[in-house]
Formats: C-alpha cells, sequence, structure tokens
C-alpha cells in the first residue's frame, strides 16, 4: 500500500481533507429558505405491453377487472390473463413552485412478480400526497437500465434492475402547492447542518450588507430575517442577494468509517492528543515533546522560542511531526502496510480513549 496526496488506496480507500477550514462558500450552498421545499408523491398503477414479463398474481388480475369495470367492460377476473401486465407503485417528488401543466419525472416500480418491465407504457396512474389528495397524473412508455433474457425451462439473464423504470416527464402538475417564503414579516433561513458557528457567520454576513438588525440567530439552526422596507413587496431580487453573500463555514470534527466498505472520510486537521495503542503486533505511541530555538545571532532582536511538538512512534518506524493528526497515523500505519480494518480498529480505540478529537460516524 502507498499514499499518494493524502488519499489513502487498499482494499479499502481512505480519503482525507486538506484542512478543517472549509473557506468561504455561498449561503445558498449550506441553508435553504424554510417554505420552499419537495413534498413526495405516490400512486398505485398498471403497466401494459410487457412481452410476456408480467405478474402472475392475482392482484393484478383483480386490478385489471376493476379497471375494465371503469371502462364499461364486465369481464370475469378469472378468464384475465395477465402475463402482459404487470402492477407498479408510481413514485415523484413535487418540487416547490411547479405549476399546474408542469411535467415532472416518475419513478414505476414493480409490486408484483414480474420479471421485466421492458417496453411495457404505463397507463394513467393519479398520483397523491400524504393528505390524499391528487397533484399529478402519470402516463407513457417506460425507460428501463436494464434488461432479461431466457425462457422456461431454461437459464434467464439479467443485466441490470429491469423491474424499476423511469419516466422523464411523464407526470402532468394538476395542483400547485403554495410555498410561503413570508410568516408574519420576517423570512427564516434553516442550515443543512446545524451549527453556532455557522449560524453566527451567516448573521454576521447578512447583516453586514443590509444593516445591523436585519438577521439573528434563533439557534444553531435557524436564521430569522426582516427584510428592509423597500424589500417587503420585491422579496426574489433581496433572497438573490442572502443566497449568494460568501460566509465562513464551520462543523463539528467528523471521522466517517463505512466497515462494509473499507471507507474513511475525515478530515486532516483532526488532532490526536497523547496516547498509546497496542494492536495486535502494532504499537502506536503519541507523545508531546518540547524543542528550544534560539536565534541566529545575539544582535538580531529574536529570543528564545520553546515550541510544543509530538513525536509519533509506530513500531520500529518513528516520525516526528509538529503535531499529531488523523492523518499522519494513517500514513504511518500505511507505510507498515496495516490493513484497512486495522485502521478503523485503531481510530475506534482512539475515540474510546478520548484521544481523538473528531465525532466518529458510523454507515
Amino acid at each position: 500500500m502507498k499514499i499518494k496526496a493524502k488519499i489513502l488506496i487498499t482494499a479499502a480507500v481512505a480519503i482525507i481533507a486538506a484542512s478543517n477550514a472549509f473557506g468561504a462558500v455561498r449561503i445558498k450552498d449550506l441553508a435553504k429558505v424554510e417554505g420552499v421545499r419537495e413534498n413526495q408523491l405516490f400512486g398505485y398503477g398498471l403497466v401494459v405491453g410487457l412481452a410476456g414479463t408480467g405478474d402472475r398474481v392475482n392482484m393484478t388480475k383483480q386490478t385489471v377487472a376493476n379497471m375494465m369495470e371503469r371502462l364499461g367492460i364486465v369481464v370475469n377476473v378469472q378468464d384475465i390473463n395477465v402475463d402482459n401486465v404487470a402492477a407498479v407503485m408510481v413514485t415523484a417528488s413535487l418540487p416547490a413552485f411547479v405549476k399546474p401543466g408542469d411535467n415532472i419525472d416518475v419513478v414505476v416500480s414493480s409490486l408484483g412478480d414480474a420479471d421485466s418491465l421492458q417496453g411495457g407504457t404505463l397507463v394513467m396512474t393519479p398520483i397523491k400526497g400524504a393528505d390524499g389528495r391528487v397533484y399529478a397524473v402519470a402516463q407513457g412508455p417506460l425507460s428501463i437500465g436494464g434488461w432479461t433474457a431466457g425462457g422456461a425451462g431454461a437459464g434467464r439473464d439479467t443485466k441490470g434492475h429491469p423491474t424499476v423504470a423511469r419516466i422523464p416527464g411523464g407526470a402532468t402538475v394538476e395542483r400547485e402547492v403554495a410555498a410561503e417564503l413570508v410568516v408574519g414579516d420576517s423570512v427564516h433561513l434553516s442550515l443543512n447542518n446545524p451549527d453556532f458557528t455557522t449560524a453566527t457567520n451567516v448573521v454576521d454576513g447578512i447583516n453586514r450588507q443590509f444593516g445591523p438588525k436585519t438577521a439573528k440567530a434563533l439557534n444553531a439552526s435557524t436564521i430569522e430575517i426582516v427584510p428592509p422596507a423597500k424589500s417587503v413587496d420585491n422579496m426574489i431580487p433581496f433572497l438573490s442577494q442572502i443566497e449568494n453573500i460568501m460566509i465562513e463555514q464551520d462543523q463539528v470534527n467528523r471521522v466517517v468509517i463505512n466497515e462494509k466498505t473499507g471507507t474513511i472520510v475525515m478530515g486532516g486537521d483532526v488532532t490526536i492528543t497523547p496516547v498509546a495503542i497496542a494492536h495486535g503486533s502494532i504499537t502506536v505511541t503519541i507523545k508531546p515533546r518540547t524543542e528550544i530555538f534560539q536565534p541566529d545571532t545575539p544582535f538580531a532582536g529574536g529570543g528564545t522560542v520553546a515550541v510544543e511538538n509530538v513525536d509519533l512512534d509506530v513500531t520500529e518506524q518513528k516520525v516526528s511531526f509538529s503535531r499529531v493528526s488523523t492523518s499522519d497515523v494513517v500514513d504511518a500505519m500505511n507505510k507498515l502496510g496495516v490493513a484497512a480494518s486495522d485502521i478503523i480498529a485503531i481510530l475506534q480505540a482512539l475515540k474510546a480513549a478520548g484521544a481523538l478529537q473528531a465525532e466518529i460516524v458510523l454507515m
């Protein structure tokens, strides 16, 4: 295993951010206006026109019979053959500000035991919100990213996932969901990742541009903004200016570990306090030391400086650092050929010992 540019590549992958300082970002990239949101829709429908890859369940037969009855045709359920029909769930997201007549994408997923939805067409299906009201109607030919081939008594070859399909622009919006931007006399911003420091920076950035009493933080997630009088009747340009203000983002240090894939993502400035760990045949020792630096000449005007450095020992290999971070530990263990699972175990042990100054998030 070799490490380059602080990206560890083994049977697993460790990605180390260069710094905990995230730099200046736009407010629109880390917050959203409350009231501006998507709404989930779902419905039950039928896909027809399949080439013998449909359902074999009674539920689909009964659904076909019900549909034919609404069309004025009475049929016996037992006489219906549904090899070319599949019962499906239709799901979609209704974005904010869409109007009746706009089109949205839908996802169609098999509900029965159909082998494939390839070549099928979704019959007109109302899709509803959580309140039970119809917000869009979906219909159209399906687009899938896979296929299945084979026959009775023979092997079957499948590529991709042929029982889930999409219909781009396949639903027509029938009902609008109103978005309330202004509640009372204020607008609320909600941070995607609640943080007191980031919330304070957002407030300071807005107040610098629009005045000292324009914004205030209600908590670590919510910022209340009172628009200037001249912007009350013209909120869109005002919110556009708010979104494009650059501020410094901050958040809690985290080490994210996915044990199933062996992936580790961490900040390069996540520090480790003095500690020693023995893991199998590996010994990791982190200890502070003080170095004294004298001025080059007694007449240069400089003074004696004491610098706190840290030593990192991993088995027989010794590496000195001005301070020890998670990236230093991963680098040193990587040079010794330590497996990703051992690195994960050591990081977890460091956290349990109180030496790793970051949260560990397990996926």
